[in-house]
């Protein structure tokens, strides 16, 4: 497949994960960039944004935060409670119908010096359901992360 064909499939997939994140209304912007789809996440006590990227031909789903103090709140929640980060994600993912994906969760500081928590997912690209799998990860991200350390403020806190 031509690279620029390629690239506009991608771009096409994106905008439609776009349109759902969108309609959730679970995020801040949405913006679709080539080979990313960032949405900021809502009501974090620090700047973070979730993102669908296209690595190769690879879709990644991760949530990022330059802040070190809201990467750090995050995990010593998950200390505290004793919760395991990628059961707390596969949950989330039952909700929505993806069961057993069992996806990984990498957690470190990447090249963009951001905190990053992401999953390589699998998905393949050039399946018809791509868009619609990609976007329940996207969703599972939000709704496993939102209640995690400092990811979600009350409006009279922030």
């Amino acid at each position: 497949m031509a690279a620029a064909t390629q690239s506009a499939l991608h771009v096409s997939l994106l905008e439609s994960i776009a349109a759902a994140a969108r309609a959730a209304d679970v995020f801040g912007e949405v913006r679709v960039q080539p080979g990313r789809l960032t949405a900021t996440a809502k009501a974090a006590a620090a700047a973070a944004e979730y993102r669908v990227e296209i690595e190769g031909e690879k879709a990644v789903v991760g949530v990022y935060t330059p802040d070190r103090w809201l990467s750090h709140s995050v995990e010593a929640d998950l200390l505290h409670t004793g919760d395991d980060l990628e059961e707390l994600l596969q949950d989330e993912l039952d909700e929505v119908g993806l069961a057993k994906l069992g996806l990984t969760i990498d957690h470190f500081r990447n090249d963009e010096k951001l905190f990053t928590f992401r999953s390589v997912t699998g998905v393949r690209l050039d399946d018809q359901q791509a868009s619609k799998q990609l976007g329940a990860i996207l969703l599972g991200y939000e709704a496993c992360f939102r209640h995690l350390g400092d990811m979600h403020q009350d409006e009279d806190e922030a």
